[in-house]
Parts: structure tokens; sequence; C-alpha cells
């Protein structure tokens, strides 16, 4: 559930827009990084402060790939599976990932440090194929470069 400083930003999220649906993106993210995920009982009581229905909530939620519906790792680990990554080799930064930490795409490692993540774009096309952990971009990744930075973070 939400503390006292989640619900205060949800409220002053709120204020800042017309339309109150405006304010669940920003609210989401917030808590988001306070909870690491996003659950059903964060969404409805959201849904109650701002006076959306929480099925739009949870559609909005949904929708962008940033807002996490069930646990995730510690670290996350998301890598481009876009257009120009495709033509660049992701696939094998992707399968040598998913073979490190012994997790397929979508999946937590066991103890709970790593989540894989598939993402259709991270804008870093010029430099491809690209991976993110966390905030951390990683450009011009390969087999082995990527395998050194998951080491890094362990």
């Amino acid at each position: 559930m939400l503390n006292k400083v989640e619900k205060k930003f949800v409220i002053e999220e709120l204020k800042k827009y017309k339309n109150p649906e405006a304010s669940v993106v920003e609210s989401l993210k917030f808590v988001q990084k306070r909870l690491r995920w996003i659950s059903l009982d964060v969404m409805n009581e959201i849904s109650r402060i701002i006076s959306v229905p929480v099925s739009k909530i949870e559609s909005i939620a949904t929708f962008y790939n940033h807002i996490f519906r069930k646990p995730v790792g510690k670290n996350i680990v998301k890598y481009c599976d876009g257009v120009v990554c495709y033509i660049n080799g992701y696939k094998k930064i992707k399968n040598v990932i998913s073979k490190h930490l012994k997790i397929k795409p979508g999946q937590t490692t066991k103890d709970n440090k790593f989540t894989l993540i598939p993402i259709c774009c991270l804008g870093n096309c010029n430099n491809s194929p690209t991976i993110m952990i966390n905030e951390n971009l990683f450009s011009n990744v390969n087999i082995t470069s990527s395998i050194d930075i998951l080491e890094r973070i362990k």
C-alpha cells in the first residue's frame, strides 16, 4: 500500500492536470521507483485517490513497458529487439545474457538480482546492439562485453 510520501505525490500530481487520467503515468512511475513494481492493490489505491477507474489505470500501466506489473529483480536488464538491433545481432546478445543469467526473457533470477526484459527500442540505433541495465545504457555490445557488464554488476 502507499505510504504518506507516495500518497502526497499522487495528490500533488493530480493537481497539475485538468484531466485526472493525465496524472496516472507519473504517479505510477514515482510509486514504482519506491516499490519496484505496481500491484493491483497499488492501482486500486491510486484509483481511489484520483477518482479514475482502476480498469483505466491498469490499461495505462500495461501499455507502458517500463511499468512492471509483477515483481522484478534488483537489476532490470533490457535488451533492444528493434529492427536496427535485429540487423546488428541482438539475438546473440539476448541468448548469451539469457544463458548467463539462466532465465528467459520476462523472468527473474532465483536470487532476485536480475530481470530480463525485451524493449522494442532504446533509442540508440546508431550504436546498436544496445542493452540498458537500470538507468545505464550500453552501446555496441557484443557477446563478450555483455557478459563483462553483467559480471561488474553482480
